[in-house]
């Protein structure tokens, strides 16, 4: 039996969706930055890939396991821009190279919400060398849910009043929320037209349904050598991280899709089709 070839994000969201699969004799697992199992699906060296949910747009045979996503409704806590300035005064704005699907909402933002055209760059996530560079910076995934504990403390407030760490961390899933009332889709399961058959979908959905139940623990191991994160990684995967990819979280993607090809981050949309 072949066996497919799983294309993971090596973020803490991600392990959830992929409780279990490690032993199966079905799938391999290989983890990466976001951006990465993006170029390693677009090249074919993986069959299927949590992907940026924009690289759907990509390719017009890719398709997406039905019912399966990263997701959040309001603060996500994992995705945000770290700014000295307000953010009508932001002029530039550094990107996390991990990045593609953040990357894509911070555009959509700016030109939506923020009402800003700011120069943008990329670099490597840190977030004080970043931060020398532009007003404004993008950290995504473990780096910018543990920043906050870990460094500098971000006090909102004290900061706007001129306070010790003089950053503001502007919450990417909230602010996508309450410009437009629905979730925010990170990244889905995506792969090529036959990637999949009915069978590996039920066992995807069943690995997911188990690591949302024993999401404690998943977190818990996942910081096992860090036990100062549990509490931290625990609230953020019961409190922030949603994994079903329905009716609103379609609405919301077929809208993010829109806005990105207004935005001119993509050249076109096209609709979701599933495995």
């Amino acid at each position: 039996m072949r066996r497919v070839r799983l294309g993971a994000v090596e973020y803490l969201n991600a392990r959830p969706l992929v409780f279990g699969l490690e032993q199966s004799p079905r799938f391999t697992i290989r983890y990466d930055l976001p951006s990465e199992c993006a170029r390693l699906l677009q090249a074919g060296d993986i069959d299927l890939g949590l992907v940026p949910s924009i690289e759907y747009l990509r390719d017009d045979a890719y398709r997406a396991v039905p019912g399966l996503a990263i997701t959040s409704c309001g603060p996500v806590t994992s995705v945000a821009l770290y700014t000295r300035r307000p953010i009508a005064d932001v002029r530039s704005i550094v990107m996390d190279t991990s990045s593609r699907t953040s990357v894509a909402l911070v555009r959509v933002l700016c030109a939506r919400l923020f009402k800003i055209q700011p120069v943008i760059e990329a670099q490597q996530p840190d977030l004080e060398t970043m931060l020398s560079r532009a007003d404004a910076a993008l950290v995504i995934g473990d780096n910018a849910l543990l920043w906050d504990h870990t460094r500098t403390r971000i006090d909102p407030e004290a900061a706007s009043a001129g306070g010790a760490s003089g950053i503001e961390k502007i919450d990417l899933g909230s602010a996508w929320t309450s410009m437009t009332g629905l979730p925010f889709v990170w990244a889905f399961w995506t792969g090529r037209a036959g990637a999949l058959d009915a069978e590996d979908v039920r066992a995807l959905t069943v690995a997911r349904d188990q690591g949302v139940a024993q999401s404690d623990a998943v977190a818990r191991g996942y910081f096992r050598h860090t036990p100062q994160h549990h509490d931290i990684g625990i609230r953020y995967l019961r409190d922030n991280i949603k994994y079903t990819l329905g009716d609103r979280e379609r609405a919301a993607l077929e809208l993010f899709y829109r806005y990105a090809v207004e935005a001119g981050v993509m050249p076109v949309t096209r609709p979701l089709l599933f495995y």
